[in-house]
């Protein structure tokens, strides 16, 4: 089955031809970095890199670019308030989101380019648009003339007349159409500004991504995505002007559900935000990328403790049935290449291919989980050694395979869990030997011991194995 995507543009599910064969490239607006990631944040992130990795796991060559927006009147803001420089502000929170990026196995974008690295791109890309008579300077400002974009409101499905003014400036004073938006921003006392042809001051927000796609991607790329939330104004605007300019910019447009609480979308102006360090103290990272990335990414997902509980011990059925199989066949955990082909079930594959339809996929992951389970019980090595590899393939597409490093790592290091290891996996001889004397009164001690310490044994016809309690 060929891969169809949910074009927003089309507003239909629509068959994936890449511009060039056997290449793909990207774009993804990344964070405004005015503060820590919330979840809301890395749902984006997790749905991106299973697109990323599906593409891989296909067969392309992806070029992955992911913008920082590091000016912009909200961090300008949120400096103000923690009274620190606005750079200081910005390149705190964009570690953290490196690191929220790195700590949920996200695979990192080819390119991560900053707003204000690109300030040439976008002087660039505003004289090419006045040029063509579709912007105009006033007063230090730029902006756009929405009434000279041909289609304007399309992609978001709106009509100009309908359209409220653009909310990206102080008020209306310059604009030819109070519906005009913002290239340029003349300079503030106290404010950051760099040196243009139109005087000093900082550029718009959605110029920013219209420079930095174009500048690394080209013209015309194959697929730009983002948050359902950035449709309207920021993608319209990012088109409308690159258009204008004269380049064909994105093919395909994707665009990622929110995660909601009560309803509502989480958002840092509301204040009803899950910080990604809070979430990691309930679960752990691997549980909460599940959890994120379990619906379809095109659905909203409302955020509960039950929900987040459910996806965690979901995860951890597939977990144990990894960790058990290995050790049962005793082999090392080596990486298992996301390849379609025998090492993925033809339901995994077409569920991938619908549209990235994750649910349908986990599906597929859990129904095999339970055959494998069933042949370890039977004591059918071959069969579950075949389940093995399917599973740990299907994850590696999803990011979730618990052998992979990133996982084991995160579990307190690989070292510490070899040393680990080691120590349980003495007690438990320990064990077997006062079983095999019949001293069943020292070997429960030794049970229950492991376990006053969080250490869960499970006996099984193979031995016993231990995991950390949940």
């Amino acid at each position: 089955m060929t891969l169809r995507l949910h074009d927003t543009a089309a507003r239909a599910v629509r068959v994936f031809r890449p511009l060039t064969p056997g290449r793909v490239s990207v774009y993804v607006c990344g964070a405004t970095v005015q503060g820590a990631p919330h979840i809301g944040h890395m749902r984006s992130a997790v749905c991106f890199d299973i697109v990323i990795r599906w593409l891989e796991a296909s067969g392309y060559t992806v070029t992955y670019c992911r913008n920082v927006t590091d000016i912009d009147d909200k961090i300008l803001r949120a400096a103000d308030g923690q009274e620190i420089p606005w750079w200081a502000l910005a390149e705190r929170n964009q570690r953290a989101f490196t690191s929220g990026y790195d700590v949920l196995g996200c695979r990192p974008p080819d390119v991560e380019p900053r707003a204000t690295s690109h300030i040439p791109e976008m002087i660039a890309l505003i004289r090419r648009l006045i040029d063509r008579g579709h912007a105009y300077p006033a007063g230090g400002d730029v902006y756009f003339d929405v009434r000279t974009a041909n289609g304007y409101g399309a992609l978001s499905g709106q009509h100009l007349a309908e359209m409220r003014p653009a909310e990206d400036t102080d008020g209306l004073a310059g604009k030819r159409d109070p519906r005009d938006f913002a290239l340029w921003k003349g300079a503030k006392p106290g404010e950051p500004s760099w040196e243009t042809p139109w005087g000093a001051g900082r550029p718009g927000w959605h110029l920013e991504c219209s420079a930095m796609s174009t500048s690394y991607l080209g013209p015309v790329f194959d697929i730009h995505g983002g948050g359902i939330d950035l449709l309207f104004p920021h993608h319209e605007n990012e088109q409308a002007q690159s258009h204008a300019a004269g380049d064909g910019f994105a093919r395909y447009w994707l665009h990622n559900g929110l995660v909601a609480m009560a309803g509502q979308k989480m958002s840092k102006s509301i204040g009803n935000v899950l910080l990604l360090t809070d979430m990691l103290r309930q679960v752990r990272p691997q549980e909460l990328r599940y959890y994120l990335g379990q619906a379809h990414y095109r659905s909203m997902l409302e955020y509960s403790q039950d929900a987040l509980d459910e996806a965690a011990a979901a995860y951890q059925r597939i977990e144990r049935f990894v960790t058990r199989a290995q050790q049962a066949l005793g082999g090392e955990a080596g990486p298992v290449p996301p390849a379609p082909g025998p090492g993925l079930p033809d339901s995994f594959t077409a569920a991938m291919n619908d549209d990235l339809a994750v649910p349908a996929a986990l599906a597929a992951v859990h129904a095999t989980v339970r055959e494998g389970n069933e042949s370890l019980a039977a004591g059918d090595r071959d069969g579950a050694a075949c389940r093995l590899a399917q599973v740990r393939s299907m994850l590696a597409v999803l990011g979730l395979d618990p052998l992979a490093t990133v996982w084991r790592d995160s579990d307190s290091g690989s070292r510490l869990h070899e040393v680990v290891d080691g120590l349980v996996g003495l007690a438990l001889r320990q064990r077997e030997e006062a079983r095999g004397r019949g001293d069943y009164a020292s070997a429960d001690s030794i049970r229950d011991t492991l376990g006053s310490i969080g250490v869960v044994v499970e006996d099984t016809p193979e031995g016993p194995r231990w995991e950390l309690k949940r």
